[in-house]
């Protein structure tokens, strides 16, 4: 099956998932500047993902998922912070920090696999 629209991609599923869980983590947090950072950076993953794929290039939808996991690097720098600042519990960071990695993993295989095909269909 060919993936039509953005919606359908499993990796744009699981960075909005992770971009609720951010949400509502931090949602009583008093540090306004911190919450709204790390909230704008999760919401920028599937973002960048659902434009890339909306431009109908390959080197593009390659140069947004870059950005994807430029935000996801950003997100699981913050979460590092928030623990360290006790933003955030032990157990809340790590649920988090898996699910962060689990998004910039499919990206990058996103990405190796958008290679590998463009390479063999432009041969």
């Amino acid at each position: 099956m060919k993936i039509q629209k953005f919606e359908q991609l499993v990796v744009w599923q699981k960075s909005q998932d992770l971009a609720v869980d951010i949400y509502s983590t931090f949602d009583e947090l008093r540090d306004f500047s911190f919450r709204d950072q790390i909230r704008r950076a999760s919401v920028s993953i599937s973002n960048n993902i659902a434009e890339g794929f909306d431009r109908n290039s390959a080197a593009d939808f390659n140069r947004f998922l870059y950005f994807a996991i430029s935000s996801c690097s950003e997100v699981r720098s913050m979460l590092y912070l928030a623990k360290r600042l006790n933003y955030i519990s032990i157990e809340s960071n790590e649920k988090l920090n898996e699910q962060a990695n689990e998004v910039s993993k499919m990206i990058t295989g996103l990405i190796k696999y958008l290679k590998r095909y463009y390479k063999t269909t432009n041969n």
